[in-house]
């Protein structure tokens, strides 16, 4: 007895009307190709199938890497019931239902698999209707993300399940799919008879960054622009041509998401680039967000914070040209303001080097927390009123504009915070001469400091001590 429509096994029936990437989809272990550091002989994820082990999984990687097909073939290989959820699509009312029903399939010897497609996108009420159901072993959760599971996944679901990380597919592995797919006459292209060089092949895999369902995608548009049945009949032929494939790329598919991982991970190599100074990786992960659609005012903040935080007054220039940039990204617009970021992180990179002002700043904010709030000194207080002079207010203020050299013996921190130095300039661009400002500007608060003593009072001739 079968509570649940069973999933369609995809090996018998080669409906051309599915897309190529669901019929070429691998029903075997044998059949998938990549994460072999998962599936490979002796491999954990491959151990755990083999065993039929019932815990539950996570799939976390980027999309067109299998974790779809994996817990299919998981699914078959132990025979249970496959369910396959939405996160977009799916409420607390159908995992209710959906999990009351696999309770009652389990008293009859069913075990049902729950595959969750893009879970993350699951709140944390849906993602805690599963936690008792995984925990009684009434089903076996596999879920599938491309986002960090430590961010968007609760870490009660997370504790209970297994996280397996699936990588890009190399390029070789892709050549190696859609070659299959040529060939295939029973789920593929195969009756097309098409043919393709390993070059053209290549160049699919290389514009597709690692994902086999758009590299498939690509190669099904680019065999119906070469079929005699579907394409222009003076160009028709049975070549897949360079030509052709262009033609069906119409632009690279580059992997990004503006609110996810990666987002994160490449304004990371692009900061940190700036910071080693190397152009020409800034340069790089500067066009790789831009042509993927980041927002370029975004990444113009992050350019002006990498001018004050890793530059500094080491050169103050930096901070100016960033805001130039920015200035120039938002009033010409893209594509001619990529040019304007271009020339911002070019100049960041070679800029010499200084977090000085960004510590001293840490150390600010640390002494801010950690200690007293003491009042303002009296004598760095303004005296608008007479009463505010009554009670002292600005006695003994030093203007140091009436001193010869411009620096009074002044104390302008609280007493409790009394000499605590908080900038040190390094020796890099400019820092250097100010460092060496410093270094004169202490000098002259020493003296001011020995002017500013009552000389010696002379000994009056009664004075024991004196005679």
């Amino acid at each position: 007895m079968s509570l649940f429509q069973p999933t369609p096994n995809p090996g018998n029936a080669a409906d051309s009307t599915r897309p190529l990437a669901d019929r070429m989809r691998p029903r075997t272990l044998d059949e998938f190709v990549g994460q072999e550091h998962l599936i490979g002989p002796g491999k954990p994820l491959r151990v755990q199938i083999e065993r039929d082990d019932p815990g539950s999984l996570i799939f976390w990687g980027p999309p067109g890497t299998g974790k779809t097909t994996l817990a299919k073939i998981i699914a078959n290989m132990t025979k249970a019931e496959f369910i396959e959820f939405s996160a977009v699509l799916a409420g607390i009312k159908e995992i209710k239902q959906v999990m009351a029903d696999a309770e009652r399939a389990r008293q009859y010897g069913t075990r049902t698999i729950v595959f969750i497609d893009e879970i993350h996108r699951f709140n944390k009420a849906q993602q805690d209707a599963f936690l008792p159901h995984v925990e009684k072993g009434n089903i076996r959760l596999i879920g599938a993300t491309t986002e960090n599971p430590s961010f968007e996944i609760n870490g009660a679901l997370l504790s209970r399940t297994r996280v397996y990380v699936l990588q890009p597919l190399a390029e070789d592995q892709i050549v190696l799919l859609l070659r299959r797919a040529l060939e295939d006459r029973k789920r593929g292209l195969g009756d097309l008879h098409l043919a393709a060089s390993n070059e053209v092949l290549q160049k699919i895999a290389s514009y597709t960054s690692g994902d086999a369902r758009s590299a498939y995608n690509v190669l099904e548009v680019a065999a119906g622009l070469t079929n005699p049945a579907f394409a222009n009949p003076a160009t028709a032929s049975n070549e897949i041509t360079d030509e052709i494939v262009r033609d069906a790329l119409q632009k690279r598919i580059l992997l990004y998401d503006k609110a996810g991982e990666e987002h994160y991970n490449l304004i990371s190599a692009l900061h940190k680039s700036v910071r080693n100074s190397d152009p020409d990786a800034a340069l790089y992960w500067l066009g790789r967000m831009l042509e993927a659609g980041e927002d370029p005012l975004y990444i113009a903040r992050r350019v002006v914070r990498m001018s004050v935080e890793d530059i500094g007054l080491a050169d103050p220039n930096a901070l100016s040209l960033c805001m130039a940039a920015r200035d120039a990204v938002d009033f010409i617009g893209m594509p001619e303001g990529n040019l304007a970021l271009a020339e911002a992180v070019v100049y960041l990179s070679v800029a010499p080097k200084s977090n000085a002002l960004y510590t001293a700043y840490g150390d600010v904010q640390q002494d801010v927390e950690r200690t007293a709030a003491e009042a303002v000194p009296l004598h760095l207080r303004n005296a608008p009123t007479r009463l505010m002079k009554g009670l002292g207010y600005g006695k003994g203020y030093q203007y140091a504009h009436d001193l010869e050299a411009k620096v009074a013996d002044m104390q302008c921190l609280p007493d409790n915070l009394r000499g605590r130095v908080y900038y040190h300039p390094t020796s890099e661009g400019i820092e250097k001469r100010i460092r060496e400002r410093l270094e004169e500007i202490k000098r002259q608060r020493s003296r001011a400091a020995a002017q500013a003593q009552p000389a010696p009072a002379e000994p009056r001739n009664n004075d024991p001590e004196a005679k």
